[in-house]
């Protein structure tokens, strides 16, 4: 019986993850082809599918629960997820947070997302701005294969295009709003399995301080920012005051956004006379 099952997985669970019964929940609303809700509502004393026990010993080996899954909800919209790109975190809607209180309802007419990955951050902001057009820019073809088909899935393929590219090298367009969160993990970092042996490491690691893409990137930056725009990057939480010191090297003052922990999480810079000034 599923109700069965569910308590016997959690207890097993409580040993890799944090959230086991809700991971438990999730991987038998997959096994069922149906929602956690529909699950938990109407079908707890129905018999285990035989599609439960193979998901969760992928779990218990530590595989990320939105590999097994395939997917991951992110601001408003549902992400096709898989090996290759990293999982989008609740942390990186704190730079989606910092554009909705920029721009308002206006919005963007033109938004970059550099090592767009699954194209989290593009897409998240073109669904909050339904007028706004961007580009998402990664050096995986991996990762710009998965991005291109969840701009399709969300009906947004008229609206997102993906480029392969060294974060902004050879740009020459101007944005209104640009989005990124690069590698930031230092190469000595120890990291939990779930990620250190499942997610790409292309995507985590930056160097021995963490800093390495920041310093390629940010010089990319002023010929790339529209008047009036917003230039949203995510951090690492004690690395506020090294990236701030990167941007204010190539002119460019920031401000500090923390997340929903109170953690320092992204750096803004924002066009003089516009918005929310830098501190």
């Amino acid at each position: 019986m599923i109700r069965t099952a569910l308590t016997a997985a959690s207890a097993e669970l409580a040993g890799v993850s944090d959230t086991p019964r809700l991971d438990a929940e999730l991987l038998m609303a997959h096994a069922l082809g149906t929602s956690r809700d529909e699950l938990l509502m109407r079908r707890l004393d129905e018999p285990t599918p035989d599609a439960f026990a193979p998901l969760f010993g992928r779990r218990m080996q530590h595989e990320p629960l939105a590999y097994i899954t395939g997917t991951r909800d992110f601001w408003t919209i549902t992400l096709n997820v898989a090996p290759g790109v990293l999982i989008p975190r609740p942390d990186s809607e704190t730079l989606i947070e910092a554009a909705v209180a920029h721009f308002g309802n206006a919005g963007p007419r033109r938004v970059l997302d550099l090592g767009t990955g699954s194209g989290a951050l593009l897409l998240a902001a073109l669904a909050q701005w339904p007028e706004a057009k961007g580009v998402g820019v990664d050096a995986s073809d991996g990762a710009l294969f998965i991005a291109a088909a969840n701009a399709d899935a969300l009906g947004m393929a008229d609206r997102a295009t993906f480029q392969n590219g060294n974060w902004a090298e050879g740009l020459s367009a101007q944005f209104d709003l640009i989005l990124c969160n690069p590698p930031y993990v230092e190469t000595t970092a120890l990291l939990a399995p779930d990620v250190a042996d499942f997610e790409p490491a292309s995507a985590l690691y930056a160097g021995v301080d963490g800093l390495d893409d920041y310093r390629r990137m940010i010089p990319q930056l002023p010929s790339l920012f529209a008047p009036g725009g917003l230039i949203a990057m995510e951090i690492g939480a004690t690395q506020a005051d090294a990236v701030k010191a990167i941007f204010n090297a190539n002119g460019m003052p920031v401000t500090c956004a923390h997340d929903l922990a109170g953690r320092p999480r992204a750096l803004l810079h924002f066009a003089l006379g516009f918005g929310a000034q830098p501190d």
